[in-house]
């Protein structure tokens, strides 16, 4: 096939995943306790607004260029939302439990890994944005797996939609923020193309651990153009998949 086929494919498919929308966090399970996602078609038109765990964001939608801070919690600043907002609650979870973050429907021609991050907030995390710092750390990564499947299409979808983490059980107890995002890649063969889909979640993490990693990265910040894995044609790499950003922390388990 050639390149200009495989771009008309690629834009086909961008079309049609369009057309039946992208994804968001709409639901949120800590231990045994479930939170409403924050809603985008709903949310922004509720009076008064409903406290989420789940930083707003302004639709479905990518974030294509990774020099934005939208890249980080979400937002649209080419429509005049520049990056999220700290929410007005939070969720409490142990170290060690399960975290499960249910997607609305992805895609299916949106095939991508799926990336974890944490970030510590040193305040209140209702009042906290980590801005351009360097606060972030990976706790868990899933890509492309021996056999040819995806994380965020074909894994996803047969867990229902549910994406499930584990919070190290080591880690030091404190306010921490989630960032949860599926990378589309069905037009990442050369950049721009790849397709962020960022989440914040704020949390409280209880527990006697006291591990902390000591290395830690910055969105944006954290990618660019030239990082493995942002360019990556997934029409004609039958490879294995670097995953973007730096290695999981495992130094809290």
């Amino acid at each position: 096939m050639t390149k200009n086929l495989l771009a008309f494919a690629a834009a086909v498919l961008a079309f049609a995943g369009s057309v039946n929308g992208h994804g968001y966090v709409q639901e949120v399970k800590l231990g045994s306790t479930s939170y409403p996602g924050y809603n985008p078609n709903v949310d922004p038109y509720l009076s008064p607004q409903v406290p989420r765990i789940v930083r707003k964001i302004p639709g479905n939608g990518p974030v294509e260029d990774l020099s934005l801070i939208d890249v980080q919690c979400n937002g649209y600043s080419a429509g005049g939302v520049v990056g999220s907002a700290p929410s007005l609650a939070y969720g409490t979870v142990a170290a060690g439990s399960q975290v499960h973050l249910n997607w609305t429907t992805w895609p299916e021609s949106h095939k991508g890994p799926i990336v974890t991050y944490l970030a510590r907030a040193p305040s209140d995390i209702t009042a906290w944005s980590p801005g351009t710092s360097a606060v972030w750390f990976k706790v868990a990564e899933s890509g492309k797996d021996s056999s040819g499947l995806w994380a965020a299409t074909d894994l996803l979808a047969a867990s229902g939609g549910v994406y499930t983490f584990t919070i190290p059980p080591k880690l030091k107890p404190g306010q921490y923020l989630i960032r949860n995002e599926l990378i589309a890649l069905h037009a990442a063969y050369s950049y721009p193309g790849v397709q962020i889909y960022p989440s914040c979640i704020q949390i409280e993490v209880t527990g006697s651990g006291t591990a902390l990693p000591t290395s830690f990265v910055s969105f944006p910040g954290a990618y660019t153009g030239s990082t493995p894995g942002i360019v990556y044609d997934v029409y004609t790499n039958t490879g294995t998949y670097p995953i973007p950003g730096p290695a999981v922390w495992t130094g809290g388990n």
